[in-house]
């Protein structure tokens, strides 16, 4: 092997055996019922999907007989508000039990049209993380982290909150450089 190749080859190799952090699992269970209601939008990571967004992001969550849940996100825009309606509902494999109780916390969700969403595709993952002490916050993401939330029951959080919810992503692997707080979180 020459000598420009061995290197790269070493870091390669040691690059494969150095464990890497699995992704994070949704909440073992979630009552569903008690997580409905409206979520302000605190913190996100950037993504296409509202790059129309300027602020006062907020996401109301309704429960419907059959088990799934209405969604309704509304933000500020730069030509007043804009709002999308989808629905949720509990992935393949979760187990929605008696009393709503869902297990794992693990939902899909779809913007696409009524009529369209018995396709396959237009489903994106909704995994429940973290919920803070009485459901004050909580961290919403996927398998990649390509995507995250950071959602509260109001428009800010305290210092301590932030602490304990960049302690949190922290330790599963999110890179807070790329959190965005919104800066004036505050839907009428």
């Amino acid at each position: 092997m020459n000598r420009i190749h061995r290197p790269v080859f070493c870091a390669l190799l040691l690059a494969a055996l150095l464990p890497t952090q699995a992704a994070p699992t949704p909440l073992p269970t979630l009552d569903l019922p008690s997580y409905m209601g409206r979520w302000h939008q605190v913190a996100l990571y950037p993504n296409r999907f509202q790059a129309q967004c300027l602020d006062s992001t907020t996401a109301t969550y309704t429960l419907l007989a059959d088990g799934r849940v209405r969604v309704l996100n509304r933000c500020r825009t730069q030509d007043g508000w804009d709002e999308t309606e989808g629905i949720a509902r509990p992935r393949s494999g979760v187990e929605l039990r008696a009393g709503g109780v869902l297990a794992p916390a693990a939902l899909e969700v779809s913007f696409l049209p009524a009529a369209l969403r018995w396709l396959p595709v237009g489903w994106g993952r909704y995994d429940l993380l973290r919920l803070g002490p009485e459901q004050q916050w909580a961290l919403v993401s996927e398998p990649t982290q390509q995507y995250l939330w950071v959602l509260a029951r109001s428009p800010q959080l305290d210092a301590t909150q932030w602490q304990t919810i960049e302690n949190e992503l922290r330790g599963m692997g999110f890179d807070l450089a790329r959190l965005k707080r919104d800066p004036s979180p505050a839907a009428p």
